[in-house]
């Protein structure tokens, strides 16, 4: 492996380690949170309800977690996996550890579905060279490991093929590695795309070969120099965002380049932080300068920059002088001139010039002066300005007001920001100029570029502790590019479901990220926070916080605003992002969006002789001046003139990234992910929190939760069932079988659920977690046959040795017996005589022998004859092949001529080729002219559109003058008309004059009528005081009707104190209850335990079983090692046969050497015959051995089939024992779900006690508001009253306003009647208000006049009974102190019964809490229970329908919130109405107080007036000429008093109906209170349904539960059969075996298995648990989306609001709501239409997918049988090519067996022709034995593979059931958690009864503060009652009184001051 390889690729092995594989399976290993590491690896010890002990791997210390905290670990498989979307356990803790081992293993880049993840190496890799470049090449993505390179080429690939322009999306925090990733990215382009390595475009190129991929390259270092900085975090960081549009034409070469920039941080030109740089450029100037070049740019040292805040900054590992010539090198290839490059850096110095300016207070005044312009000078020098122009522009700016320009003196603070803002102006200015010279530059080609590939390089996502404007662009990027990101995401995974034909419902993720993007950018209704900013901008008076407060108001309701946590120094307000809740400060953001200059100073750069800065500030009209932000523009007009000539930086970065969106939007994107590992720049350390942070902001956490919601887990049919055949043996049957049918089959007999699995057309697709529970069942598979496989093994070994132990011993006997015998007979003469007579017998057989050599050579003979038979026949074969030899070469040579034939016509055609395409390129030339002509085109029409603009904008202006000129036109005529009217008013005051004599007499007439008026008055005023008495009388009813109000409440007192004691009763009823449930409990337990035990049991069985098997196993493999022997035996023969030939070969030789000598010969022939005996005779035992095999192996297989008989026969009665236990534990579940009905029923009655508590109640509310209501009856006669006593005050104005006669004061009642006026004027427009508004209830208006005229009636009654009454006043004191010493007891006895009421409810709440804990140990019992509920076949259809109920009781509870949801709004709105309508009436009340007392005062002038004309009348006689003056501005002044009486009286009448609203608003607040009052009713008795209901369901489970404790006893005595046959088997099974020590082992087998099955049994707890961490987190959700649907209600409660508000009657109202009915009921009935039609469409589809589905299999199975055919014409032609091969070997073996034969005829000629035919029938004979013998062995291997098959059928019908088991587990656990779920449900509902209860005692308070205000009411009345009866109260103080009888509603303890009566 190299160096590059280390860096790029996992080692496999270290990753495939099996003790890693069962360390995971074993110690089941999870992640765990960690403060330290993030998370840390752990395995599950205990579990105790919803917390878990974990042990922890490096530790060990045993830890207590939540569940919910503990994420699941992957399987070793998935180690260092390259991507991390195939990783089966998506979760924080899997992404972190991967991205850390494959960072901690030197692997940088990680794929994560569309992501590529990259992490900061801090050190130089070896993957960047050509020769990585060129491996990458051409290459698909999942052929090569993860890398830059990948992502890239990928691009390229899919622009060229697809002919989509593509775009590479680089984020990530400064110092991630961005700028690197893109350099990269430009490198491999430049590299793979550069247009120098052909020929072929040398003449339409107009640069030379690669200078435009050298210019590409070099636009990096450029920018980086302008535009990068040092960071504390990065030393070469970013300042600005980029996207690199890279064109290339048709045949995929560069032929330009653009370039785009965002958010330069022009800041940082100005000031920089602690440790850091500005722009890298400042210093490289500085630096590599020379001293000519210094002198010219006036340049200094680095600590006399002001700008410079930090000094000369070194960055480490770089020279700052090599750094500038590399930069002025660039730009020379870029083509820089010299002058451009001189500009800018003239441009720089002069910025840093601009931060030695420095300005000072002057003594006497705020205004700044310069002291010294030394910097001033150079910076004018530099920029080509006027020094007395530029130091005037800032100090003394000319600014804009109204039409006028006014010279304005600038303070120190604004002259310094003026500065400062002009330099961050000119650099930025500087940039962009730079940025479009580079553009210039790499758009020098004439070729036109077909794609393009975009690579954006934009910081990512900022949370900061401080974050101000520049982080809501960034994050609002961000925002915009994660919602790219989740649509393309989308879009591919419903491309992959379609092209895979997958159901799936789409989700498009991208809208989840909506709400966020329109708070940030949405315009109008409601705007978002950059409009209301830009809003803010126009405003001369707008600051941060009027911002502020205006964001508060427009977006406050939003679910992604909310107000901050921190104080308001630290934060203003919180946006909800997708990375997180990120807290703003609004510091400045209206200077930063406006982005404000000192225009002067810009036109003065705008007119600058150096003509590079004047380029810089050509477009100066555009900038925002000093005018917008000094407030001094507070005329209208100064903001008109130049509205629509500035755009705010908001604006235009909005429209910057709105195009950028939509070019990413039309390329295909791909995404990359920077992140840093620390902040230290240290190699090889990974902080694990920062990294999270990281992950969460750059959006692969969110990329993994859109993951999660499909189906991340493929696999493609192969490899799915090559590793996961194992599970499902038999599921396959035997033959050739699809991939997506032998998939079906294995995934039924695997019987995961319906839900967490699809298959498509080429690959499985899996939910995440699915493939892991797979790879730890497959892991205990192969540990089970690996353990069976040792335990066989260990068995044979045992056995051979016992074997040869036992021949040693027989061998041993043997030899001792035979030893014996010999020591015998040793000298034994007989034996002796034995030994020497037996070698002589063998004489007499050689005559025998002699004749069986003859017979033996005879049949040699005729071997040879048939030989030579055969060979005359292969001569025959060999003569035909050779003429179809010779057929064969003729038809190559034929085919190798229409070969040369077809190599011609296709240089022709290429010939032609290349023709065309010289036209071609010439065509295109001709076109790329063309294309810049039309371009030029454009440019001038662009250019002449400007003009019309400019020209468009100065029509604006000139119109907004003509227009004030016309408004000065018409105010100055309005003047001339005033004027004119006031010479007519002189002119009639003249003729006045004339008459003024006649006016005289009228007036004496005038007082005689005004005696007489005087007269009526005193009458009316007598009339008054009997109103007065009436009143008395009607104050003492009302004192009586309280009283009778107060013993009511007594009694329901009373009542409250009997339904106490009663709930005193059922509260110890329900203990009882709960002590029945304790000790039901207790049963279960104990039945619990039982049921373990069984299951125990049956797990020994079932080891049993597979022991059985285990030992079938090892029979098989012993017949495997025979089957090995009997080949080896096999090679042995054919190497015996081989020697056979070499000796006849031999002998051969030897015949021919040894012709003469017969003797030789003799001897020869005698060894040779010996040796044919020898070897006769070890081919005969050789085939008794063999025989001998066979027949053992038959026996072995028959013994082997009939075992497997036998256990098949025992798995079956298992199987009948297993389904009567799921039998048995039905009825157990039956009979619990009874028990749960009971006590959901106890839970009931408690219900509907309470409720009759709260029914009490509400009776007592009820009469508590109509106690109110004649409350406000009493008010409104008071107010008739008072409205009698206007009219009479209204009769004494008019007859005082008779008398005056004078003329002195006629100005002053002037200016008085003008303010009454205005008042009327606002009165009138309230009336207006408040008739629209009285519209709405005019149906209650009748009912009001009935109470009118009853009141009226009651009144006469009261003036007769008034005598009477104040006889009886004395007494009524006396009652009325008795009655308070009452109230006071009553008060006490109704706090103490409060009291035990609070006490009441909360014994109430401790027995329901108590009851949730006995609830909660319930369902952990029943947890543990349903965890033995393993074979039950119908718990499918029970759970489809409790799903139906849960979704009926969704639909319910629902319902039942939006009713309480719109009842809470109603009553919000009458609240609000009622409050509004209660202002109204105070202010009507202030403005009667305001317009008393200007009558007040105007009788007081009145009185005046009347004296002064006494005087005028008493001396007239003196004064002649003045009468007349007298007579006419007294009938002036009388015209004005009577138009002042009747707008009084119209005041009055006005009055008079606004107290008459009040009233009528009063009375709907009572009937919207009762109504109220009946909706909690309702929703009550809703509430009631429900939890019966609920109570219902309960029932239902507890008989469930029942159920199945029935059939858990029918298991038991199953079980107990099952045990009795047990012990039957074990007896045999010791009678037949006889060993003690195999039952032992068998035994500690038992065990092992034991703890595997405890093991699983963990496992599947652990899956449950998971199981019910994802309904919680499922319940979440819907929690969520309820919390949703409340705001969408709330909202369209707003919105109803509104509509209710613009309607004008309440007839029109209802009439509307009518018709809005029948329209629902017509929207029903279109609704269910199209549902049907839906229905029927769906019934289509689904049949079209089915025909689909058959066509689908049709093809593949065509597809198939023409592989089939493929093979068997490749497997064809190879045999061809071997009987070619072969054949050709016979014709050499017959040339040579020729020459042989001829020779062998020579020399031996006829003599030993016989020998050599005897030796060939030897060896024919052999051959035959031969054949003999592979048939016997084809026999045995088809036997051998029969019986592996059987074994194959039986393991997978274990691992059938096995399976089985598994799923009735996960049934058992959906469950429970929908137990779990109608608890939770249970529990809502008891806390909505706890709220309605709260809402109960509120309403208590609310009575006992009525009825402190009752109380304080009598006592104000018996205090006026006593006064009265003292009679000292003037007249206007009883007319205070009767006021103040109003107003005590209010205030009840306000004190009434008595006014001193003024003389007249």
């Amino acid at each position: 492996m190299s160096d590059a390889d280390k860096f790029l690729y996992v080692d496999r092995n270290l990753v495939n380690n099996p003790l890693a594989q069962a360390d995971w399976a074993t110690k089941k290993l999870v992640w765990v949170p960690s403060e330290r590491l993030g998370f840390e690896t752990g395995s599950v010890k205990e579990e105790h309800g919803d917390e878990v002990v974990v042990e922890l791997a490096d530790s060990g210390k045993k830890v207590r977690v939540n569940k919910d905290d503990v994420q699941k670990m992957n399987p070793p498989k998935f180690s260092k996996v390259e991507d991390m979307a195939e990783l089966t356990c998506l979760n924080e803790a899997s992404v972190l550890h991967n991205l850390k081992e494959r960072y901690y293993s030197g692997l940088i880049y990680t794929y994560s579905g569309l992501f590529c993840v990259v992490i900061n190496p801090y050190k130089n890799l070896p993957i960047y060279s050509e020769e990585i470049v060129e491996m990458y090449k051409g290459k698909k993505r999942h052929e090569m490991p993860p890398h830059i390179y990948a992502i890239t080429d990928t691009a390229y690939r899919s622009m060229m093929q697809d002919r989509e322009d593509q775009s590479i999306l680089c984020t990530g925090e400064s110092g991630a590695g961005k700028t690197e990733n893109t350099k990269k990215v430009i490198q491999y382009l430049a590299h793979v795309a550069s247009s120098h390595k052909t020929k072929k475009d040398q003449s339409s190129s107009v640069l030379s070969h690669g200078e435009l991929e050298k210019q590409l390259l070099q636009a990096n270092p450029i920018l980086e120099a302008f535009g990068n900085a040092k960071t504390v975090k990065n030393d070469n960081s970013s300042r600005f965002g980029k996207f690199i549009r890279i064109n290339f034409d048709v045949n995929g070469y560069i032929v330009g380049a653009n370039i785009e920039t965002y958010l330069l941080e022009k800041s940082r030109a100005i000031r920089q932080a602690k440790e850091e740089r500005t722009f890298h450029m400042f210093y490289y100037m500085l630096t590599g300068a020379g001293d000519k070049l210094r002198s010219e740019l006036c340049l200094e040292s680095y600590n006399k920059y002001r700008f410079l805040s930090n000094g000369n900054v070194t960055i480490p590992g770089q020279q700052d002088r090599d750094m500038y010539l590399e930069t002025t090198e660039a730009m020379r290839i870029m083509g820089f001139p010299e002058e451009e490059q001189i500009g800018l850096l003239r441009v720089i110095s002069s910025v840093l010039q601009l931060g030695n300016m420095s300005f000072k207070k002057e003594r006497h005044s705020d205004q700044a002066s310069m002291p010294d312009d030394t910097a001033a000078q150079k910076v004018c020098h530099l920029m080509g300005m006027n020094v007395t122009d530029f130091t005037r522009a800032i100090l003394s700016p000319r600014i804009k007001v109204g039409r006028d320009y006014v010279q304005k003196a600038q303070t120190q603070e604004q002259a310094e920001f003026a500065v400062e803002a002009l330099a961050k102006a000119t650099y930025e200015r500087m940039f962009r100029w730079l940025v479009m010279r580079i553009n210039k530059a790499l758009d020098k080609t004439k070729r036109q570029g077909a794609s393009f590939i975009g690579i954006l390089d934009i910081a990512g996502f900022e949370i900061f502790d401080l974050n101000s404007f520049e982080q809501l662009c960034i994050n609002y990027t961000n925002e915009k590019l994660q919602q790219l990101f989740n649509h393309t995401m989308f879009i591919l995974e419903q491309e992959e479901y379609q092209r895979e034909g997958i159901e799936w419902s789409f989700i498009d993720f991208g809208l989840d990220l909506q709400p966020c993007i329109e708070l940030i950018e949405k315009p109008a209704s409601p705007p978002g926070i950059l409009a209301l900013l830009d809003e803010e901008c126009w405003f001369p008076k707008a600051t941060d916080k009027s911002f502020v407060e205006k964001v508060l108001q427009e977006q406050g309701t939003h679910p992604k605003f909310h107000k901050p946590k921190k104080l308001k120094d630290e934060a203003d307000f919180c946006i909800m992002h997708y990375a997180g809740k990120v807290d703003y400060k609004a510091d400045e953001w209206l200077m930063k969006n406006m982005d404000p200059l000192n225009d002067n100073v810009a036109t003065l750069l705008n007119q600058s002789t150096d003509k590079f800065v004047s380029e810089l500030w050509k477009d100066v009209d555009r900038i925002v001046g000093l005018d917008k932000v000094a407030g001094m523009s507070e005329l209208p007009g100064a903001f008109k003139t130049r509205k629509g000539m500035f755009r705010t930086v908001g604006q235009l970065y909005k429209e910057q990234l709105s195009k950028l969106m939509a070019t990413l939007k039309n390329t295909n994107p791909n995404f990359v992910r920077c992140i840093i590992p620390n902040h230290e720049k240290k190699a090889g350390k990974l902080e694990p929190h920062l990294v999270l942070d990281q992950l969460r902001c750059n959006g692969v956490l969110e990329g993994i939760r859109i993951c999660r919601q499909g189906f991340p887990n493929r696999i493609v049919f192969q490899e799915f069932r090559q590793r996961y055949e194992i599970l499902t043996p038999n599921a396959i049957p035997k033959g050739f079988m699809d991939g997506k049918q032998a998939c079906v089959l294995m995934i039924k007999a695997l019987e995961l659920d319906p839900n967490l699995f699809r298959i498509g057309q080429s690959k499985v697709f899996f939910r995440a977690g699915v493939l892991a529970h797979l790879e730890e069942e497959r892991d205990m598979k192969i540990t089970d046959v690996i353990i069976n496989f040792q335990a066989w093994c260990r068995g044979y070994v045992a056995r051979k040795a016992f074997a040869k132990r036992q021949q040693q011993l027989t061998a041993m006997r043997v030899i001792q017996r035979n030893c014996s015998a010999y020591l015998k007979l040793r000298n034994w003469q007989w034996w002796r005589l034995f030994t020497k007579v037996k070698p002589l017998l063998q004489v007499s057989r050689q005559e025998e022998e002699m004749q069986a050599k003859d017979e033996e050579l005879n049949k040699v003979r005729e071997k040879q004859m048939v030989a030579e038979q055969q060979l005359k026949e292969m001569e025959l074969k060999q003569q035909q092949l050779g003429a179809e030899k010779l057929a064969l070469q003729e038809q190559l040579q034929a085919e190798m001529d229409l070969c040369t034939e077809a190599d011609e016509m296709r240089n022709r055609l290429v010939a032609k080729k290349q023709e065309l395409e010289e036209i071609l390129h010439d065509l295109e030339a001709r076109v790329e002219e063309e294309e810049e002509r039309a371009n030029h085109l454009q440019t001038e029409k662009k250019k002449m559109q400007q003009n019309i603009a400019d020209l468009e904008q100065q029509l604006d202006e000139e119109e907004a003058a003509r227009q004030k000129l016309q408004l000065e036109k018409v105010t100055m005529e309005a003047k001339l008309k005033k004027t004119e009217e006031d010479v007519m008013v002189l002119d009639d005051h003249n003729n006045k004059l004339s008459k003024e004599k006649k006016l005289m007499e009228e007036r004496i007439a005038e007082f005689t009528t005004n005696l007489a008026e005087e007269e009526e008055k005193s009458k009316s005023l007598q009339k008054l005081k009997n109103k007065h008495e009436a009143m008395i009388t009607d104050l003492e009813d009302r004192l009586r009707r309280e009283e009778k109000q107060r013993q009511e409440l007594e009694k329901n007192r009373r009542k409250l104190e009997g339904d106490s004691t009663e709930l005193t009763d059922q509260i110890a009823e329900l203990q009882a209850q709960i002590a029945e449930l304790r000790a039901q409990l207790a049963k279960k337990e104990e039945e619990l335990q039982e049921a373990l035990a069984r299951i125990e049991e049956e797990a020994a069985q079932k080891n049993l079983a597979q022991k059985k098997i285990r030992e079938l196993e090892a029979q098989l493999s012993e017949l495997q090692e025979d089957l090995e022997l009997e080949r080896a035996a096999r090679t042995k023969a054919e190497k015996h046969r081989r020697d056979l030939g070499e000796e006849l070969e031999a002998l051969k030789t030897e015949l021919e050497d040894t012709l003469d000598s017969t003797a030789a010969q003799q001897e020869l022939r005698t060894k040779r015959e010996t040796e044919v005996t020898h070897l006769k005779k070890t081919l005969e035992d050789e085939a008794k051995v063999h025989e001998q095999l066979v027949t053992e192996m038959r026996q072995k297989h028959g013994q082997a089939f009939d075992e497997l008989n036998e256990q098949l026969e025992q798995v079956k009665r298992n199987k009948v024992s297993v389904e009567k236990t799921k039998q048995a534990l039905e009825s157990e579940r039956n009979e619990l779900q009874i028990e749960l009905k009971t006590l959901m029923q106890g839970k009931g009655e408690s219900e509907q006690r309470r409720k009759k508590a709260e029914t009490l109640l509400q009776e007592l509310q009820v009469k508590h508001a109509e106690s109110e209501r004649q409350r406000f009856e009493f008010a409104e006669k008071v107010a008739k009253m008072q409205t009698e006593l206007d009219n009479v005050n209204a009769l004494l104005s008019e007859a005082e306003g008779k008398s005056i006669k004078a003329s002195k004061d006629c100005s002053s009642v002037e200016s008085t009647l003008q303010d009454v006026q205005e008042v009327l004027q606002e009165e009138t427009r309230q009336k207006l208000a408040l008739n629209t508004r009285l519209r709405q209830l005019e149906d209650e208006q009748s009912g009001l006049r009935e109470q009118l005229e009853e009141e009226e009636e009651v009144k006469r009654n009261m003036e007769k009974q008034m005598s009477s009454m104040q006889a009886q006043l004395a007494d009524m004191k006396k009652k009325m102190e008795q009655e308070a010493s009452f109230l006071e007891n009553t008060e006490e006895t109704k706090k103490r019964v409060q009291r035990d009421l609070e006490a009441v409810t909360q014994r109430l709440d401790e027995r329901n809490a108590a009851f949730d804990k006995l609830d909660k140990t319930k369902t952990r019992l029943q947890q543990e229970l349903d965890d033995m509920l393993v074979d039950q076949d119908h718990l499918r259809q029970i759970v489809s329908n409790l799903e139906k109920k849960q979704k009926k009781f969704d639909q319910m509870l629902a319902e039942e919130k939006s009713v309480s949801a719109r009842y809470a709004e109603e009553r919000d709105r009458a609240e609000a109405e009622a409050r509004e309508k209660e202002t109204r009436v105070l202010a009507l009340a202030r403005e009667l107080d305001t317009i008393r007392d200007l009558k007040d005062e105007m009788d007081r002038t009145n009185k005046l007036l009347r004296a002064e004309m006494e005087d005028l009348v008493s001396s007239k006689d003196d004064v002649g000429k003045s009468v007349h003056d007298l007579e006419k501005s007294k009938r002036s002044m009388e015209q004005q008093l009577e138009e002042m009486k009747t707008q009084l009286e119209e005041l009055e009448d006005e009055l008079q109906a606004t107290e008459d609203a009040k009233l009528r608003l009063e009375v709907n607040m009572q009937a919207m209170k009762a109504q109220y009052e009946r909706d909690l009713q309702g929703r009550d008795e809703l509430g009631e349904e429900k939890k019966r209901q609920l109570l219902k369901q309960v029932r239902e489970m507890e008989m469930e539960l029942e159920d199945e404790r029935k059939q858990r006893t029918l298991a038991m005595a199953a079980r107990k059969k099952m045990e009795l046959d047990l012990k039957d088997l074990e007896a045999a099974i010791d009678q037949a075996n006889k060993n003690r020590d195999e039952a032992l082992k068998q035994l500690k087998k038992v065990q092992a298995q034991m703890k595997d099955l405890l093991r699983e049994l963990e496992d599947t707890r652990v899956s449950r648990e998971e199981i019910l961490a994802q309904s919680k987190e499922n319940e979440k959700k819907v929690k969520s989306m309820e919390a949703e649907m409340i705001q969408l209600q709330e909202e369209l409660a707003a919105a109803e609001r509104a509509k209710r508000q613009a309607q004008q009657e309440r007839d029109e109202l209802q009439d509307e709501i009518n018709n809005q009915a029948n329209k629902g009921t017509l929207g029903s009935e279109e609704r269910r239409r199209l549902e049907a039609r839906i229905a029927q469409l769906e019934e289509e589809l689904e049949e079209e997918q089915n025909n689909t589905e058959l066509v689908n299999d049709r093809l593949k199975r065509a597809l198939l049988q023409t592989d089939q055919i493929n093979v068997e014409l490749t497997a064809e032609r190879s045999t061809s090519q071997r009987l070619e091969g072969a054949r050709s070997q016979m014709e050499r073996q017959n040339k040579e067996l020729k020459l042989k034969l001829t020779e062998l005829e020579g020399a031996v000629k006829s003599k030993y022709k016989a020998t050599i035919a005897a030796l060939e029938a030897k060896i024919i004979q052999l051959e035959e034995q031969l054949d003999i013998e592979t048939k016997e062995r084809q026999q045995a291997s088809k036997l051998v593979r029969r019986t592996e098959k059987r074994l194959k059928e039986v393991i997978l019908q274990v691992d059938d059931e096995r399976r089985n088991t598994d799923q009735f587990k996960d049934q058992s656990e959906k469950l429970n958690s929908r137990m779990k779920q109608l608890k939770r449900q249970l529990e809502e509902a008891e806390e909505e009864a706890q709220r309605a209860n709260a809402n109960r005692r509120k309403l208590q308070r609310e009575l006992e503060d009525a009825t402190e205000s009752a109380d304080a009411m009598n006592r104000e009345v018996n205090s006026l009652k006593v006064k009265l009866r003292r009679g000292d109260l003037p007249f206007t103080m009883r007319r205070i009184v009767s006021r103040s009888g109003i107003e005590s509603d209010e205030d009840p303890e306000a004190k009434i001051e008595t006014p001193e009566p003024k003389p007249e």
